[in-house]
């Protein structure tokens, strides 16, 4: 079996983090936890927490760092994440939740960050372009949408357009990752931890991109090859 991670992925909204971040999950054998997919259901739900979340992203804002990292610290503190790792998809967003996420790990502690990395006009084409479950938040676009139109092949639910894929919250959105999350970088290749990874092309090409990013850092760090690296 390849060896368990605990990879952070990083990039603009619509550089195929949800993407990859599952394609990297199945490679290392690790849980998926994507910080979107836990607010879904909260929203879904209509928790005091999803009517919050709600609020905040149909404006395309950021979702607070404490409420953001409880999730995430409930999420890695089960049996799963903690015996094989896991590949975090939507947290860390700043150095404040950077910084938690650290003291969530202790004494162990991240193996790597991988940032994907496309440039902003191309993501301006996916968001704007993407389309996504209302039930289960499968992604599609109008170049690859259902093959019934408009209804999710995974589960049956409604596929539309996010309120925040609009052009002025994808704006917002992108203003807010310049300001608030780029600063991680910094903070990452500090750490030696940081791998940056050409996110622009066919998902399956970007994915071998990034194990063979991830796999020479983690033997840079001396850790054994993966068997099917």
């Amino acid at each position: 079996m390849v060896s368990g991670v605990r990879l952070v992925v990083l990039g603009k909204q619509g550089a195929g983090k949800g993407t990859q971040c599952v394609r990297l999950s199945h490679h290392y054998v690790v849980p998926h936890v994507s910080t979107g997919d836990m607010l879904r259901a909260a929203v879904k739900s209509r928790t005091g927490l999803g009517l919050r979340a709600q609020s905040l992203m149909d404006a395309g804002e950021l979702v607070p760092d404490d409420l953001i990292m409880d999730m995430v610290q409930e999420r890695l503190s089960e049996a799963d994440a903690r015996s094989r790792g896991f590949v975090l998809d939507g947290a860390p967003r700043t150095i404040a939740q950077a910084k938690r996420l650290d003291e969530i790990l202790a004494p162990e502690r991240l193996d790597l960050v991988s940032d994907l990395d496309v440039p902003t006009q191309v993501v301006l084409r996916r968001l704007s372009a993407r389309r996504v479950c209302e039930d289960c938040g499968t992604n599609y676009s109008l170049s690859s949408p259902p093959t019934v139109r408009w209804i999710c092949d995974v589960c049956g639910g409604q596929v539309v357009q996010r309120d925040d894929d609009t052009e002025e919250a994808i704006t917002r959105r992108l203003e807010l990752y310049r300001r608030q999350t780029l600063p991680l970088l910094d903070f990452y290749t500090q750490a030696n931890l940081l791998v940056t990874v050409n996110g622009s092309g066919d998902p399956e090409r970007v994915t071998r991109r990034a194990v063979r990013a991830i796999e020479a850092a983690l033997a840079a760090q001396g850790r054994p090859p993966s068997e099917s690296s």
